[in-house]
């Protein structure tokens, strides 16, 4: 009988993983944000900078800004959800991977976008849930926070075209 890997062997692949996945694109780094990850759950964490502020007067942050973060969400998402199954049972070996080895990202078909309130300034959260992913289409929901995950401050709704598996 195989002996089990041990938990934390299992965590550093893991993390290995969404970090090499998060760096394939260059965006996510210049806006700051990062991904706290619990076993296969994300939280997307954008930390406050003056930069993405949009109107200095209230302030609040950029509504680009915001849909940004929220697309990010979804993608990664989508991206993390792939690559489950290879990280969990050890096919990828972190160490040796490129960015070569890494799922191709899926295409924004279409992503709607609910402001419910400003964004203040100070960090932020989002949450993406995959409500359908197939072959070649996935829907996903995001919702956004600060300090209270039942008050949100945005929300969004998109459609994907997923990436053919076997390019």
């Amino acid at each position: 009988m195989k002996r089990p890997e041990p938990v934390q062997v299992i965590k550093e692949r893991r993390d290995g993983a969404l970090s090499m996945l998060v760096e394939s694109v260059p965006y996510i780094g210049f806006l700051g944000v990062r991904f706290d990850r619990r076993g296969d759950e994300l939280t997307a964490v954008l930390p406050f900078d003056d930069m993405i502020i949009g109107n200095p007067a209230l302030p609040a942050i950029h509504g680009g800004v915001t849909a940004s973060f929220l697309e990010i969400a979804a993608i990664i998402e989508l991206g993390w959800s792939t690559m489950w199954t290879a990280v969990e049972s050890g096919q990828l070996d972190v160490a040796a991977m490129t960015p070569s080895d890494l799922p191709r990202l899926p295409k924004t078909i279409d992503f709607t976008v609910d402001y419910l309130r400003s964004g203040l300034p100070r960090d932020a959260y989002a949450r993406a849930r995959i409500n359908r992913s197939g072959r070649r289409y996935a829907s996903v929901h995001v919702e956004a926070w600060q300090d209270n995950r039942a008050r949100l401050f945005a929300q969004a709704t998109g459609h994907f075209l997923m990436p053919d598996k076997n390019v």
